[in-house]
């Protein structure tokens, strides 16, 4: 039982404060992500959505790379290499029109 407890404190455990660390508060580009996924949803199919869609998929790009390389531990850097892979899925797998 010890090694378990060992592996889940490795890998929740801030390497920042020490203190487990699973979620924390939306940061510049969560919100700019929310702000502009909200807007989408409410205009009509346009250019302007489209924008606003990119500036959505950017901020959350730049979010994910900046938790792979600065994540408080293991568990947020692997959240955000999941994110930006999860991404480039999409993205290669999406038709183009």
């Amino acid at each position: 039982m010890s090694r378990r407890k060992d592996r889940l404190d490795w890998m929740f455990r801030s390497r920042e404060n020490g203190r487990i660390t699973i979620g924390q508060a939306a940061n510049l580009e969560q919100k700019i992500f929310s702000g502009a996924t909200l807007v989408g949803v409410m205009l009509p199919a346009s250019k302007l959505r489209t924008g606003v869609g990119v500036v959505a998929v950017l901020a959350l790009v730049v979010w994910a790379v900046d938790e792979i390389a600065r994540g408080v531990n293991p568990f947020r850097r692997i959240l955000g290499g999941a994110a930006l892979g999860g991404l480039t899925l999409l993205a290669v797998r999406r038709p183009r029109d």
